[in-house]
């Protein structure tokens, strides 16, 4: 069975850590910069949304795992991820929820996060599969579940109605446990760079 713990892990240039209630304000610092609500493919919290996206994060069940994203030499919040859709009985998991400040995007942030939550539900976990979706119209964020490894599964049409009213279809990735070994080599050579 899957077991679950509040973790903390870092690598060169973040530290992903447990939420806290002082979390707020650097929530919203992160999310103001870039404005990642108006962001057509997701539905990320505006900052009068934030303290109730927070608590949430906060009182997460056994079927998530959510974690603040830190500049480690800022010490300032740059994001969040997270675990969720744990599933205990199969060992998978899928990540996302993730949302980066514009300022921090095209750094190696999300590359280093994936890689952390990767080798966590991989080495740690001992998950056979780990599963990554987004929005299909999403060409960025899939070009990047691309770039870490991420097998595209299948498409969920008419799969979400999102806050514009649009119905969306959500592409499918994941990474299994016999691919990891070669997509940590790639993303461990990519961190190098």
């Amino acid at each position: 069975m899957l077991e679950i713990h509040e973790i903390t892990m870092e690598y060169s240039h973040i530290v992903l850590r447990p939420p806290t209630p002082d979390d707020l304000n650097g929530l919203c610092s992160a999310a103001a910069d870039g404005e990642i609500w108006k962001n057509p493919f997701t539905s990320f919290p505006s900052i009068e949304e934030m303290s109730i996206y927070l608590q949430n994060m906060i009182k997460h069940d056994n079927s998530s795992l959510p974690f603040i994203i830190v500049d480690k030499d800022l010490k300032i919040i740059v994001g969040t991820t997270r675990f969720f859709n744990i599933d205990h009985q199969n060992y998978r998991v899928e990540i996302g929820h993730t949302w980066i400040a514009k300022s921090y995007r095209r750094s190696s942030v999300n590359t280093e996060a994936k890689f952390l939550m990767l080798q966590y539900a991989f080495e740690k976990l001992h998950c056979i599969a780990v599963e990554i979706r987004t929005d299909v119209l999403n060409q960025v964020s899939r070009k990047a579940i691309e770039r870490i490894g991420g097998k595209q599964d299948g498409i969920l049409r008419n799969h979400k109605i999102m806050r514009n009213g649009r119905i969306r279809d959500t592409a499918c990735y994941s990474i299994i446990k016999e691919e990891w070994p070669n997509v940590k080599e790639n993303l461990l050579n990519k961190l190098k760079k």
